[in-house]
């Protein structure tokens, strides 16, 4: 018999580790799409994005890497309304228009699509001090999240990370000053390791020069 050509899927035993982290990655991820849902009924749109944010964070300690925060956003926050799309298209009859909520899912999803393809502003959650004060936001008023510190991400350069706002809470303030202290002092003793040493004072030199021609 000819080989169909298909590739065969991967199959994880069941109480296999695999098998446990892959359904965990689903029930967590279906989990963020419900909160995301629920939040977005219930406050502005601004406070809902960062409610989604809040709890797509560990559930531990701990930061995100740039991929899982890529994930977060390609993977769950962008297809968060695609079972609730493809229901408006199912219950449609043919040769019907589309209904006025099944355009305005299609125009929200290409254009949040479009965002994240030309850079996509999100709260910083690969940076440590900024998670870490980010999990004792109160999940309720956007003033304080104003503080932190904010990146813009990309699909097209996914390696790429642009700090969009260092942020103004005092931490990240105080972080940001040491940090800049540090390069500049690195800077500083680059400058003298290429300067010509003197380990003369000028006028010893003088003198030297002064014998050398015999005066």
């Amino acid at each position: 018999m000819a080989p169909s050509g298909k590739k065969k899927e991967k199959v994880f035993h069941p109480n296999s580790r695999k098998a446990g982290q892959l359904v965990r990655t689903q029930l967590r991820k279906s989990k963020l799409v419900e909160l995301a849902k629920e939040r977005s009924k219930k406050q502005g749109t601004q406070v809902s994005i960062y409610n989604f944010f809040y709890h797509a964070l560990p559930p531990e300690e701990g930061v995100l890497s740039l991929e899982e925060l890529h994930y977060i956003v390609k993977d769950v926050w962008l297809t968060r309304h695609d079972q609730e799309l493809e229901a408006e298209k199912a219950s449609r009859r043919k040769g019907r228009p589309k209904s006025a909520k099944e355009m305005k899912l299609e125009e929200l999803k290409l254009r949040e699509v479009e965002l994240y393809r030309t850079g996509m502003e999100v709260i910083d959650l690969t940076h440590p001090t900024n998670v870490e004060l980010f999990r004792k936001w109160d999940q309720k008023g956007a003033a304080y999240i104003q503080q932190l510190r904010f990146i813009r991400i990309s699909s097209e350069s996914p390696e790429t990370v642009i700090v969009s706002r260092v942020g103004q809470h005092p931490l990240l303030k105080r972080e940001e000053e040491q940090k800049k202290q540090a390069v500049a002092e690195q800077a500083q003793a680059m400058d003298t390791d290429e300067a010509p040493l003197l380990l003369e004072p000028p006028s010893n030199f003088a003198s030297t020069m002064q014998t050398m021609d015999g005066v």
